[in-house]
């Protein structure tokens, strides 16, 4: 056969060739599998989010960005996982990046939106200009109002166009995260005024007992303020929440107002002005 040796009845040695090893992951150690080969655990970008360190979104981005490590290990996938014990950090780089993002107390008025323009009518975000700053506290003592502070601000809750009061605008997905996501148990409080006349136990169905789309509400704290207007106080923030609430136990909102949120507090922040959260606030 073409190609085979000459069968001349001399002994011949046969030469093995081994298959080449594979590579070992660098600060992995002899033979560690690569981190994104883990069946087990979260996947990092949930497990960072989690530890308050950034939101998954701004995760994704920097493990891209090989500003990730697990471990002393850095992690460039986005589907590699990582257990519960595992020391996660962010590169120096990120931390300072996750610095600079602002978050803004809005006194906003009845007539705007919290987010994008509609149906004609202004986002909140358009009275961040710096004539409209507060002159009182100043939230970060040593910031000045940018142009690029406007970049990615986006509203941490809402409040509809007929309401005012306490909103919250960032930067940060940390705190958007803190506020508004599924886990959320950030308290919201308003003050709210009401006309009708309420239903039998209908302060007790406020409190606990109604549900809106087919799902019991968590518990709340309402009580009367005076006798026209309700204190809410809630965990949760379904679409115009409040408003349909009242009208489940007969009454008509006329007036809504949020006046803190976690325990950051409107206080005397005048309506269409707004400042920095400070450093040391937290909500």
């Amino acid at each position: 056969m073409s190609g085979s040796p000459p069968d001349d009845g001399k002994p011949r040695t046969l030469r093995v060739v081994r298959a080449s090893r594979p590579a070992v992951v660098a600060g992995g150690g002899k033979g560690a599998p690569s981190l994104a080969a883990r069946p087990e655990g979260e996947r990092v970008s949930k497990l960072l989010a989690q530890r308050g360190l950034c939101s998954r979104r701004e995760a994704d981005s920097y493990i891209e960005q090989g500003l990730v490590f697990v471990n002393g290990r850095k992690v460039t996938e986005l589907g590699t996982r990582a257990r519960s014990d595992d020391e996660i950090r962010l590169d120096n780089t990120a931390t300072a990046r996750q610095a600079q993002r602002v978050t803004i107390l809005l006194h906003k008025p009845v007539g705007y939106v919290s987010g994008q323009a509609e149906d004609g009518h202004q986002p909140a975000s358009v009275l961040i200009r710096p004539e409209n700053q507060y002159p009182g506290r100043q939230g970060k003592a040593s910031l000045r109002f940018q142009p690029a502070h406007l970049r990615g601000l986006a509203p941490a809750g809402r409040l509809d166009i007929d309401s005012t009061g306490l909103l919250v605008l960032t930067q940060d997905g940390r705190i958007a995260r803190q506020l508004i996501g599924d886990d959320s148990n950030i308290e919201k409080e308003y003050l709210v005024r009401v006309s009708g006349t309420m239903v039998p136990e209908g302060l007790r169905l406020l409190n606990h007992g109604l549900s809106l789309d087919g799902k019991a509400l968590r518990p709340a704290k309402v009580s009367w303020s005076n006798e026209d207007q309700l204190r809410f106080v809630l965990r949760e923030g379904k679409k115009r929440q409040i408003r349909r609430m009242c009208e489940l136990v007969g009454l008509a909102v006329t007036g809504l107002k949020r006046v803190r949120i976690g325990r950051i507090p409107l206080a005397d922040l005048p309506p269409g002005q707004w400042r920095y959260l400070h450093d040391t606030e937290k909500f």
